[in-house]
């Protein structure tokens, strides 16, 4: 059975800034095929839960009440690698949109719901060092 890295928050983890989870229907489908991996980056890097939310403007990541809270998401992009290569892990499942996680659009720093082209840091570093990141919207792919 192969290991997946998976967002934490989308097993049922209370993991989100706001102390929620973000549940996939597709749980027992994807456990039957891997063995899931769950991490929360910004929790990995140090950062309470829940906390203010963030968004990622002009390639800082910052809180909505201004905090710079980039070294503590970068420390857990660094911690997600780890264990991605630790359980030789090529593909990951990521919440979409997270300054963490999301892969191709996240949210664009106004904190206004608008999303912009670009990836959270975990997404982007996992990505660079090639492993696969799919959102949970195409977790589909797997099954």
């Amino acid at each position: 059975m192969k290991n997946l890295i998976i967002s934490a928050c989308l097993i049922g983890c209370r993991t989100r800034y706001n102390g929620e989870t973000s549940e996939i229907p597709e749980l027992e489908e994807l456990k039957k095929k891997y063995c899931l991996i769950p991490v929360c980056p910004e929790q990995l890097g140090g950062l309470a839960t829940p906390r203010d939310p963030a968004e990622i403007r002009d390639g800082r990541v910052v809180s909505a009440k201004g905090r710079d809270v980039t070294a503590e998401f970068e420390k857990g992009a660094e911690e997600v690698l780890r264990l991605a290569r630790l359980f030789d892990c090529d593909t990951a499942v990521l919440k979409e949109r997270s300054p963490s996680c999301g892969y191709g659009r996240v949210y664009d720093g106004t904190f206004s719901g608008t999303l912009t082209d670009g990836s959270g840091l975990t997404a982007a570093l996992l990505s660079g060092n090639g492993i696969r990141i799919l959102g949970e919207s195409r977790v589909g792919e797997l099954l």
